[in-house]
């Protein structure tokens, strides 16, 4: 028992050390559904388990994550905490600050922001809407990024569909992959990430799969653990993604599944973290 206890954290160790020591031509990127502030989660609530977020980020340096359900408290305090990171994100009930955010996290002394914007997950993706039968307002938080160490430039999309509605993750889906054709011109490598509320068969995802390569399915290493556990309260599943084009390959692929900060969860999900080669 002390062996396999010992091996599995001597091999958590390698894989936290082989993330955070990339070379110049990779690029590490993480998605994070973080739970928003807002819910009611008793000994689970954002102030118990926030610290828990923060060290994860410090112990992990991704080079660029996206989370999702965020309150501007929660991005501030990402940002106070971990002053490498610079955020950008809209409220999705206002455009501005109000609700939840899908936003951009990215390490300002390895990339740059070149360009960035939001489209609403609905028939009117530039203006603050309900799309289709969601049950919640939904949007994609895009970045046009520039690695300082190379020079090489990709886009970064970060999303999170509808939890009820499934004409709305069909469409919310398909306009994010029809806009992500149309801003590409120069064919820079992409990134398409997020909680995207389905299990890998779902039909939501075929036409995805033509397009982009998922991180989890490409990977040298990987890995099959669920993404979301509930707080341990409901039957743990795959509903986090990380899609890709235009790199190489795709050198790594994680569940982010150890404790932080002593918190037996740090949020209703994990983190998913992979590796991408230029």
């Amino acid at each position: 028992m002390k062996r396999s206890i010992f091996a599995k954290a001597f091999a958590a160790a390698c894989l936290v050390i082989l993330a955070s020591c990339g070379g110049n031509n990779t690029l590490t990127v993480m998605s994070y559904n973080i739970r928003n502030a807002k819910a009611n989660d008793g000994d689970n609530s954002w102030e118990i388990r926030k610290d828990a977020t923060t060290e994860m980020v410090k112990t992990l340096k991704p080079d660029v994550f996206g989370v999702q359900e965020a309150y501007p408290e929660q991005v501030s305090f990402i940002t106070d905490q971990c002053p490498d990171y610079v955020s950008y994100g809209l409220g999705r009930d206002d455009g501005i600050a109000k609700g939840e955010h899908m936003s951009i996290f990215y390490n300002k002394k390895i990339l740059k922001m070149e360009d960035h914007g939001t489209w609403w997950l609905s028939e009117t993706p530039d203006s603050v809407s309900f799309g289709w039968d969601a049950r919640c307002r939904r949007t994609a938080t895009w970045a046009r990024l520039a690695d300082k160490r190379n020079g090489k430039k990709f886009y970064f999309v970060n999303t999170h569909l509808d939890h009820k509605g499934v004409q709305a993750r069909i469409n919310g889906l398909a306009l994010i992959v029809d806009k992500i054709a149309g801003m590409n011109p120069e064919g820079y490598p992409m990134v398409l990430m997020g909680d995207f509320n389905v299990t890998p068969e779902d039909s939501c995802l075929f036409g995805l799969n033509k397009v982009m390569l998922s991180a989890r399915e490409t990977a040298v290493v990987s890995d099959d653990k669920p993404s979301f556990q509930g707080f341990g309260l409901f039957d743990p599943t795959i509903i986090d993604y990380i899609y890709y084009s235009g790199f190489p390959a795709c050198d790594s692929f994680r569940v982010v599944d150890e404790t932080f900060a002593g918190k037996p969860y740090i949020s209703d999900h994990y983190p998913i973290i992979s590796t991408l080669e230029y």
